[in-house]
């Protein structure tokens, strides 16, 4: 659990063969993230979930390197500009089994230093960023008015999202 600004709750700034968290991820500062990669990660596990709070949070973010597995249990956040999943870079296969959910609209996130606008999209990837497989056996669900669940201005190969798509407070005119 994380209190602070742009606190991290568990990041990789090296090369990782297999990490597990088996308790919840939690971070209540504003650009929190509840795991973050800098690098190289084989096998990452999260079987309980990641909550952020913060504003302009992250549950989940690929800056740099890559992860060939992310399995995680669920990824919510609740605040302005604070997205569930940002994949930056090409990874291998992310598994979500119970959703990703958003409770913000657009706001200040700080990205790499600098602060930025970010929508409190569910599931988003960057230019650049790329996954070989996406799949979501729960929903994708946002709450901000105005927000996609999902923005995709990278590239997968293959997305199966089990639980549907939801724009609850609208947005999927923003697909």
């Amino acid at each position: 659990m994380t209190y602070g600004v742009n606190d991290m709750v568990l990041d990789n700034w090296g090369v990782v063969d297999r990490w597990t968290a088996e308790q919840k991820l939690c971070s209540y500062g504003p650009s929190g993230i509840g795991f973050v990669n800098f690098n190289i990660v084989n096998t990452l596990k999260v079987l309980a979930p990641i909550e952020t709070f913060g504003h302009g949070a992250r549950g989940f973010n690929v800056y740099a390197g890559t992860v060939e597995l992310a399995e995680f249990d669920r990824v919510t956040t609740h605040a302005d500009g604070s997205v569930g999943m940002q994949i930056s870079q090409p990874i291998g296969r992310l598994v979500v089994h119970r959703g990703i959910e958003t409770f913000g609209g657009t706001g200040d996130s700080m990205v790499k230093g600098v602060v930025v606008q970010l929508a409190a999209v569910a599931l988003s990837v960057k230019p650049g960023g790329s996954a070989r497989a996406i799949e979501i056996d729960g929903s994708v669900t946002t709450h901000g008015a105005g927000v996609a669940p999902i923005g995709i201005h990278g590239a997968i190969a293959s997305l199966r999202i089990g639980g549907g798509l939801a724009a609850l407070g609208g947005g999927f005119d923003k697909i």
